[in-house]
């Protein structure tokens, strides 16, 4: 017999909760598929069999929550030792009663069958969503060369047909689609994920424990924006990665932290920790709520290799496939509410981080030009939330109206150090 026992996982990460068992006990296993997905503070992990046999136990049930070093089943080495006794007391008592069994079976796997007796490729993210709502993976068709599933495909399938087939077999979910409050008036529960409660969680403990404030400013996106209409094509050919907005802001970013170093630290007990890397971190939007990859050596990178990282992240993030390396050590933050419409916002601090500039829509607003011309300028408000114990006011103020003077004036960006 071997144990399959939850892995390291990362540092700061001591347990996870079972969120689908991609095995059952009775399936054979090899050594390297995956059994199972627990869902962790940061990224959904796949955890693979060491061993090779047969799954003979499942100790910890779905939503259950395991322990780094915690054995979670059990597989049976000798391969068909398990389902071996069940047909030598199947066939002597009655050799016709297998096929009712046979028939009994079929219920639950005929959909993979279908798939070729495997189970569909889906990315966690879309097997999550299906979960959710009920859907058969097997049943949703997908555009990928690959056959891979992802959440997009589960958003755009048509439940209906699917929710009545797999009905009996989540009662659970079927049963309770809401409830009635003491006024009449109809409601949904949905349990929080692990990782929106820990999103929730620190959220608080930042506005608790930091003396938080916000200061803002307006730049004038003028400049870059003809700078990148000028570039965006030539970029482009021979980087293969759009130039967009982020690349200026974090170079920009980095500039002003070198002028302002305690923006770029943290506080641990009584001490300042001044972090001489600028590893960024860059607010992206993931099926489970808004997460910070980081994108490392900021200071040490070009345009394109800034907005290489950025998109690769963000499509780990859209997928789902973050690693944990990908989410820890950020030194700074930047977020762009402005994709979603964000006029102004003041942006929580993501601790133990001391600052975040938060981005917003570009607007058509009159400027004044001069005492006597008015123009309508693309302008955009940019919002700096600060940790007031170790940055001042006239810290914060001279970071922000740095990252203003450098956007406006792009060009300007190429001689800093």
């Amino acid at each position: 017999m071997a144990e399959i026992i939850v892995p390291e996982l990362a540092e700061s990460i001591t347990e996870g909760t079972v969120a689908q068992w991609l095995k059952q006990p009775g399936d054979t296993v090899n050594k390297g598929d995956y059994v199972v997905e627990l869902e962790t503070d940061k990224v959904n992990v796949e955890i693979i069999s060491e061993h090779s046999g047969v799954l003979q136990e499942i100790k910890a049930q779905e939503g259950d929550t395991v322990n780094v070093g915690e054995t979670i089943a059990i597989v049976n080495e000798s391969g068909q030792a398990a389902p071996a006794p069940e047909k030598a007391e199947e066939k002597p008592e009655a050799p016709k009663a297998e096929q009712p069994k046979a028939e009994d079976q079929p219920a639950q796997p005929t959909a993979e069958e279908k798939a070729g007796g495997q189970r569909p490729i889906a990315s966690p993210a879309a097997r999550k969503l299906a979960r959710e709502k009920g859907i058969d993976l097997s049943q949703v068709p997908t555009a990928d060369p690959l056959g891979r599933i992802r959440t997009q495909d589960v958003e755009s399938f048509n439940p209906n047909q699917a929710k009545q087939q797999a009905q009996p077999q989540k009662p659970a979910a079927a049963s309770k689609p809401a409830e009635q409050q003491a006024g009449g008036k109809e409601v949904e529960r949905i349990k929080m994920s692990r990782r929106r409660q820990t999103i929730a969680n620190r959220l608080v403990e930042v506005q608790q424990t930091a003396a938080m404030l916000t200061t803002f400013n307006e730049v004038d996106m003028t400049n870059v924006m003809n700078l990148r209409k000028k570039r965006k094509d030539k970029f482009f050919e021979e980087n293969d990665v759009k130039l967009g907005f982020m690349s200026f802001f974090t170079k920009a970013v980095v500039a002003a932290l070198k002028k302002n170093p305690y923006l770029n630290a943290e506080i641990q007990g009584n001490e300042i920790v001044l972090k001489k890397f600028y590893d960024i971190g860059i607010a992206v939007s993931a099926p489970e709520g808004l997460v910070v990859p980081v994108v490392r050596d900021a200071d040490r990178k070009n345009f394109a290799e800034i907005e290489k990282d950025i998109m690769d992240l963000a499509i780990k993030a859209r997928d789902n496939k973050l690693a944990l390396s990908d989410l820890q050590g950020g030194s700074f933050t930047i977020t762009n509410g402005g994709v979603f419409g964000s006029m102004m916002s003041t942006p929580i601090l993501n601790g133990p981080q001391v600052g975040i500039l938060g981005m917003h829509s570009i607007q058509l607003r009159p400027v004044a030009i001069d005492a006597e011309r008015m123009e309508n300028r693309p302008m955009m408000y940019i919002a700096l939330s600060y940790d007031h114990r170790i940055v001042d006011g006239k810290e914060a103020v001279t970071f922000l109206k740095r990252v203003k003077e450098l956007i406006e004036d792009p060009e300007s960006l190429l001689f800093e150090a």
